[in-house]
């Protein structure tokens, strides 16, 4: 797929980038070699392929889940402006 100098112009605009006119005809010619590629890969039959997140077969190493640290709610709202039933109450912005 080939893309021409006047459809970066829009996509800049667009985007809202500021784009240089030297530059134009080299994002051009960069953009369509992205999307010859994106072509390629998807004209690959990948029929039968499972799907997988990670090219590797690895298991994530996952510590214990353990409270580490005590409860201090008490203390931390102690200086809170306003709370109730263990919830910070906060001025309304929206109506």
């Amino acid at each position: 797929m080939s893309i021409e100098v006047d459809e970066v112009k829009k996509i800049a605009k667009l985007a809202a980038l500021n784009v240089k006119d030297e530059d134009l005809e080299s994002y051009a010619t960069n953009l369509s070699n992205i999307l010859d590629l994106v072509a390629q890969m998807e004209a690959v039959d990948t029929t039968g392929v499972t799907p997988m997140s990670h090219p590797f077969d690895v298991v994530q190493r996952l510590r214990e889940d353990v409270v580490t640290d005590e409860n201090r709610r008490e203390d931390f709202q102690a200086i809170a402006p306003k709370t109730e039933d263990g919830l910070y109450l906060v001025p309304k912005v929206l109506e």
